[in-house]
């Protein structure tokens, strides 16, 4: 079981200068690890998005059904769908703690400068999707991470007594609304629904071909071009991205500033990581992976991936994301001082640069003013890009550190959150 607050608090009363500072450093280097693997999950999932349509992340049928594609699907949507953004997320709301905890430390208001770094990454991640690619995250982050800011100073216990019940309710009511429609898709591709549901059906096929275009165009247009189209199609898309999110983003912060605060990144025994890594993973997989398997036997259904990615499957995302965590956590010890685990630490110290760097890399292949390969790469070729992109996210960030405090927008956003007094 994790180490009480009690003996946490006796380590700092005796040795204030010892073991407090190495606990503290070693839950930093711990996150920058569990980040690492998070940058890198996140690719794998976005890699469809940078190649195709924004709906092509929902089913290996969209745009097209093409031989192998259906392979990698089903190996993002086990591993990473879902998994690697509720990790992220657990991460980004410790991270708010330990940049309160900076404030604190360089005499800043925390709250005051925390609402600044959030106003900032709202304006980066508009500028990302704008600039680059619909499917930012940041901005999303950056107004959940506004409404987890009220709940900040709550004790661990508080944050978990809101934040699981909360998330999970609220996942699973979206999954029960989402079922009638899948019930009706059913009848409908059985040949015996009723009219109204064979209208709504064919309706839902027109708006996703539909949506399917647009963002053909923009992928395959020029950089200025597409820039013009997102903003005039779609300029309150990452708003509608923060409401559809909203209910699972900011439980997961909050059960991240919990998770810090309780020592899970540094007091919690090996027994206890052991067992929520094993059942976190395990009790996330079998439903995930039935899932996949009802899903691929009915040929993928449209209404019915879409209520699984977005909110059927969210349970399922958070247990194997806390076995993921568990799992990272109870390694670390032993793969820090390796080549891989110090080049995992860097890439998620620098996680921000890597992540808008990784877009830039990867639209530049795949968009229509770079080489404009989106079109003319089989679907089962992802995987190769996926294993570039990460090899980019690890090369460089070691080199940069051992110059630099912080990677170049870290770095950047930090200066912007605290300005230097005069």
């Amino acid at each position: 079981m994790p180490r009480s607050s009690l003996a946490g608090s006796r380590v700092c009363r005796y040795n204030p200068d010892g073991l407090a500072t190495q606990t503290s450093h070693f839950r930093v280097e711990a996150i920058d690890f569990l980040r690492g693997f998070a940058v890198l999950g996140i690719l794998a999932i976005n890699i469809t998005g940078f190649w195709g349509p924004s709906l092509a992340t929902f089913s290996p049928t969209i745009p097209r059904w093409e031989p192998g594609g259906e392979a990698w699907f089903g190996v993002a949507f086990v591993l990473f769908e879902g998994k690697m953004r509720a990790l992220f997320s657990l991460l980004f709301g410790a991270s708010m703690v330990l940049f309160a905890e900076a404030a604190e430390r360089s005499g800043a208001n925390p709250d005051a400068a925390q609402l600044r770094r959030l106003m900032w990454l709202a304006l980066f991640g508009y500028l990302h999707f704008a600039l680059l690619w619909w499917g930012d995250i940041l901005f999303t982050y950056a107004l959940c991470g506004m409404a987890a800011l009220a709940l900040r100073q709550l004790a661990p216990f508080q944050l978990m007594a809101i934040a699981l019940p909360f998330y999970v309710l609220a996942q699973t009511m979206s999954a029960f609304v989402a079922l009638p429609g899948i019930f009706a898709e059913q009848a409908v591709l059985a040949g015996n629904a009723a009219s109204t549901d064979i209208a709504e059906q064919a309706g839902m096929m027109v708006r996703i071909g539909q949506s399917v275009s647009d963002d053909i165009a923009i992928l395959q247009a020029g950089f200025f071009e597409a820039i013009r189209l997102k903003l005039t199609q779609s300029a309150l898309h990452p708003l509608n991205v923060v409401l559809s999110t909203f209910t699972e983003t900011v439980p997961l912060m909050l059960i991240g500033m919990a998770a810090l605060r309780s020592g899970f990144f540094s007091n919690w025994s090996r027994r206890s990581l052991a067992w929520l890594a094993v059942g976190g993973i395990a009790s996330g997989a079998l439903p995930t992976i039935l899932a996949l398997q009802w899903l691929a036997a009915h040929d993928w259904p449209p209404r019915a991936m879409f209520a699984a990615i977005e909110h059927g499957m969210a349970v399922p995302h958070l247990l194997m994301a806390a076995g993921y965590a568990a799992a990272l956590v109870l390694v670390f010890p032993w793969a820090k001082d390796s080549g891989l685990g110090r080049a995992l630490a860097a890439a998620g110290r620098c996680a921000f640069t890597n992540y808008l760097g990784t877009s830039m890399l990867m639209c530049a292949i795949f968009c229509g003013w770079g080489l404009g390969l989106g079109p003319e790469v089989p679907r089962a070729w992802l995987p190769g890009f996926v294993l570039l992109g990460w090899a980019a996210m690890l090369a460089w960030p070691q080199w940069w550190l051992a110059r630099f405090a912080q990677g170049p927008m870290e770095g950047f956003w930090r200066k912007l959150a605290l300005p230097t007094r005069g």
